[in-house]
């Protein structure tokens, strides 16, 4: 009698992958994207895209809600002005820009001639990068394209990271940059983010920042929060770093009572400008 040979079982879609090989959370960014661009998006229309079931789009949107992210609807979503989106840098450049020059001032404070300095992207870095006219000598990294054009008439040693760009903040992502930030050394990180909270950590909305920001972080030897008052005790999508993986903080005097105790009870120096 011959053995009936065992029948493969169907194969059926897995909650953590998709059509497009996205990783949960780069697929709940993109959801989040979606919905920023349509106003609204549909359950249905999410599990046609993603190629997933709608049980686990219904998770997915479940989750950013519990995060404050979007609004759930009947059959789909919305979106939440609490949200803590990622706007393009021109829009960010005006906001707080008193207090990100003090900052600015306060940060290049820190830095010593020679050293390799680290600028993340964003509107805070770039008033860093503006303010270092004082020095003749150093080695500037950055994965922020507009950083690395501020600078290129000096006469620091400036280096790209290269990667995908990212057109709304000018900076370069992906497994490109974070390869070149792991094979190198700084004295120094200025690290600009979209939310600190003590416990939840250093938060951005966008996955691939997150991870480059976070080789930066294990790649630097002092690591130097730069941000104005209105980050703290907001939580966004993706974390970055807990909060007690930082050495100092740059923030104005602007800062609430409660986050000023929360950030010294860590351990973390606070400088307030």
């Amino acid at each position: 009698m011959m053995d009936t040979p065992m029948r493969k079982p169907k194969t059926s879609t897995s909650d953590t992958s998709n059509r497009e090989g996205l990783l949960i959370g780069e697929r709940r960014q993109r959801m989040l994207e979606l919905i920023q661009r349509d106003g609204r998006v549909l359950v249905s229309e999410l599990s046609d895209i993603f190629g997933i079931s709608r049980i686990t789009i219904r998770k997915d949107l479940d989750y950013l809600e519990s995060k404050g992210l979007l609004q759930r609807s009947h059959g789909g979503a919305l979106p939440r002005s609490s949200v803590l989106i990622d706007p393009p840098l021109k829009a960010k450049e005006q906001h707080q820009l008193k207090e990100k020059q003090r900052i600015a001032a306060a940060a290049v404070k820190l830095i010593q001639e020679g050293q390799c300095v680290l600028l993340d992207s964003g509107t805070t870095t770039t008033a860093i990068a503006r303010a270092l006219s004082g020095f003749t000598n150093l080695t500037i990294i950055t994965n922020a394209v507009n950083i690395a054009t501020e600078l290129a008439e000096t006469d620091f040693d400036v280096i790209l990271t290269g990667g995908t760009l990212r057109k709304s903040s000018f900076s370069l992502a992906g497994p490109i940059a974070e390869d070149m930030i792991r094979e190198i050394h700084a004295d120094i990180l200025f690290l600009g983010v979209d939310g600190f909270d003590a416990k939840a950590g250093l938060t951005t909305p966008n996955v691939l920042e997150a991870r480059i920001n976070r080789a930066m972080v294990h790649t630097a030897e002092k690591v130097v929060m730069v941000c104005d008052s209105t980050k703290f005790g907001r939580r966004s999508l993706s974390l970055i770093v807990p909060a007690d993986a930082i050495h100092t903080v740059i923030t104005d005097s602007n800062l609430p009572a409660d986050q000023e105790e929360a950030i010294r009870g860590l351990g973390i120096e606070l400088i307030l400008v």
